[in-house]
This record gives structure tokens, sequence and C-alpha cells, in this order.
């Protein structure tokens, strides 16, 4: 099992971030556009407990691959978990958690992952995965950082 953490500060609010995060389709910002992700099922604008989506993502090397997620543990403004149903990898855990942080919040992303093929996958992780997913997740803080960081003069 592999564990990939990430903080990032950013200067909304609560309220801000989490009404940012709880809409399915904000993935698809913060989502390197060479992975051609897309959304195959209709989404609500708000995630509620239970919620299934798939997506289709185009891996490099890998080909595309349908993905589905269901989205769970829900605390309405802090936190919530997506837990992969079917995908690329074996297991597939994210937790994400909002905490305030003086004038702005903090955004803690905690995934939890196998890849699938055993001893192979390991391989496989230690030449692609874990690169893929460390740039994956420097994209991703590049877009957060645009859509929640407010101008001081706003806040």
């Amino acid at each position: 099992m592999y564990i990939l953490e990430r903080r990032q500060r950013v200067t909304a609010s609560m309220e801000q971030a989490w009404d940012f995060l709880q809409n399915p389709v904000n993935l698809d910002l913060i989502t390197p556009p060479d992975l051609r992700f897309r959304i195959v099922t209709e989404v609500p604008k708000v995630m509620y407990n239970g919620l299934i989506v798939e997506y289709k993502i185009t891996i490099p090397l890998l080909g595309t691959h349908t993905w589905v997620t269901e989205i769970k543990h829900i605390r309405e403004g802090y936190s919530f978990v997506d837990e992969q149903r079917l995908g690329p990898y074996r297991f597939w855990y994210h937790y994400h958690e909002i905490r305030p942080d003086g004038d702005g919040v903090l955004l803690l992303d905690r995934v939890c992952y196998q890849p699938p093929l055993g001893l192979l996958g390991r391989l496989i992780h230690f030449l692609y995965i874990k690169k893929t997913l460390e740039r994956i997740f420097a994209y991703r803080r590049g877009r957060l950082e645009y859509y929640l960081s407010v101008p001081a003069i706003d806040r």
C-alpha cells in the first residue's frame, strides 16, 4: 500500500472551498488536460453520500480506462472520501479535508492506493505511477491556487 499526502493553504474561506470541492464537475478543472478526463454519468452540483460517478480517463502509455468512484463519509463543509469501485488501481481511497487556517484554509489530501499486478505493479509504481501522481497533484495544486485564492482586496 502506498500513501500520497498533500497540504495546501489557500486564501478562500471555508465556505468558498467547500462550495468548489462539493461539485463533482469541478474535478475536471483541476485534472491535467493530457488525461482527457471526462465524467460519463450525470452528476448533481452538490455531492452526497453514496454518489457513484463514472469517469473516462486516458493514462499516458496505458490507454483509456473507466474509473468509477463512490463519494462517502461526507462531513458537510469539512471532509469527504472518494473511493474507487472500478478502475486502474487495485485499491484507491482518497480523503479530502478542509481546515480553517488564519485568514484562509488548509486543504488536505491523503490517498491510500495499491497498483494492480502485484510485484509487477510495484515496479510500474517505481518507474511510472509515483511520478505520474506527483505530476497530477502538482497540476492540481496550481489549479486550486487559481480557483481558491481570493485577492487581498476581496477578503
